[in-house]
């Protein structure tokens, strides 16, 4: 059960200490002025997997966005099962390419959106980055769940349960940011 739902006990614990982090205002978060978001920009580790998912499921709802990895190499292709667990989801995560942190170009108006707590943390401390507006994709997902483990080389049935918690909080995101519409 916890493969299937958390993807690791790692996940679990990480999920459950992420709660008090955001509850208590020690998560890193630096919320928006949603008038002023004009792209949503999804983070996560490595690009392959949650952010770049994420990236293709906003443009697909004609929201204007972009992702990027905190540690890859820009250029690399989508995890595997990432690819057939989008597929399976409806949406093509065949084309995607990893973009390095050092490769991102923010603009005035970009949210951050991250996976994990400890990722807002290292946005927070990037001197380029630290004035962005940044916040866990996990608060719209429901219920709500601040830590969205990782699901690199884990269990498929978590690969597409992280995948629908992620398509459905992005799903939220388009009725909350309406200025990161694409014309």
């Amino acid at each position: 059960m916890i493969t299937s739902r958390f993807g690791t006990v790692r996940g679990l614990v990480r999920l459950a200490l992420s709660y008090p982090q955001m509850m208590f205002g020690l998560s890193g978060q630096r919320p928006p002025d949603p008038a002023r978001v004009r792209r949503l920009v999804f983070v996560c580790q490595g690009n392959i997997c949650r952010s770049a998912f994420a990236d293709v499921v906003a443009r697909r709802a004609g929201m204007n966005s972009a992702s990027f990895g905190l540690s890859t190499s820009s250029g690399r292709a989508a995890h595997d099962p990432a690819i057939a667990a989008a597929q399976a989801l409806g949406h093509d995560l065949s084309a995607h390419r990893a973009l390095d942190l050092q490769d991102y170009v923010p603009l005035e108006g970009d949210l951050l959106l991250a996976m994990e707590v400890r990722q807002l943390h290292r946005l927070a401390a990037d001197p380029r980055l630290a004035g962005l507006p940044r916040m866990l994709l996990g608060r719209w997902t429901r219920p709500v769940m601040p830590h969205l483990h990782d699901p690199y080389s884990l269990d498929d049935r978590y690969m597409a349960r992280c995948l629908g918690r992620i398509e459905a909080a992005v799903g939220r995101l388009v009725s909350a940011f309406p200025g990161a519409r694409l014309s």
